[in-house]
């Protein structure tokens, strides 16, 4: 097995940078959050292993050597800017149609809406992180950042791996806070304010998503 300590400095780097982007806000987090103070925690540790798995099919393809992949066939990643902006519009609709309703008419729905199988959670989370093309990139920046040129394919292996530690971590982990009793009584009582920004910030990440040239 190849020594691993020359590269420890540029691994160090690349995976801070992978933890500074996986806890900030973005369409995965606040998907989970969501979920997990409305649904619960299964719902939410569910929809969060699906942002994971979505992760690191990334990660994989661009070990895989996806980034020349990207240059010949560029045409497929504009049709991935386009379903995954839609899909975060869609999502921005959903969460607007939810703070519109009153507390009575929203609880009336919950009492009568069977939950949302575990799989389909699961495969919500994936298409939020699958279609989403900006995750290409990124982890395209993240392993030039913690593989440099003639590392071997142990430095590679080592970097995915203590990204999926730290995903694990952190994903999951908003899932279980956020599905604590105290935080699902507080999402109550601003429920409506909470549905709001939600769909303000899909609708801004989908506009954006789908006008911003990659």
């Amino acid at each position: 097995m190849a020594d691993l300590t020359p590269y420890l400095p540029q691994l160090a780097v690349a995976w801070t940078a992978y933890l500074i982007g996986t806890a900030s806000p973005g369409p995965a987090i606040l998907a989970i959050i969501s979920t997990s103070i409305s649904r619960g925690r299964q719902a939410g540790v569910a929809l969060a292993l699906g942002v994971l798995t979505g992760s690191y099919v990334w990660a994989i393809l661009t070990a895989s050597g996806l980034s020349a992949l990207i240059r010949t066939y560029g045409e497929a990643i504009v049709i991935l800017k386009i379903v995954g902006g839609c899909y975060l519009l869609w999502l921005a609709w959903n969460a607007y149609r939810a703070a519109r309703k009153s507390e009575e008419t929203y609880r009336a729905q919950i009492a009568a809406m069977p939950a949302l199988s575990l799989r389909r959670q699961y495969l919500k989370g994936l298409g939020i992180h699958i279609t989403n093309p900006k995750a290409i990139f990124n982890w395209i920046m993240l392993t030039s950042l913690g593989m440099p040129p003639g590392a071997p394919g142990g430095v590679m292996a080592t970097f995915i791996a203590g990204c999926m530690v730290m995903g694990v971590c952190v994903f999951l982990g908003f899932a279980l806070v956020f599905s604590l009793a105290p935080v699902h009584r507080a999402y109550l009582k601003s429920r409506r304010a909470i549905e709001g920004v939600m769909a303000a910030f899909f609708a801004f990440a989908g506009f954006k998503l789908l006008t911003t040239r990659l």
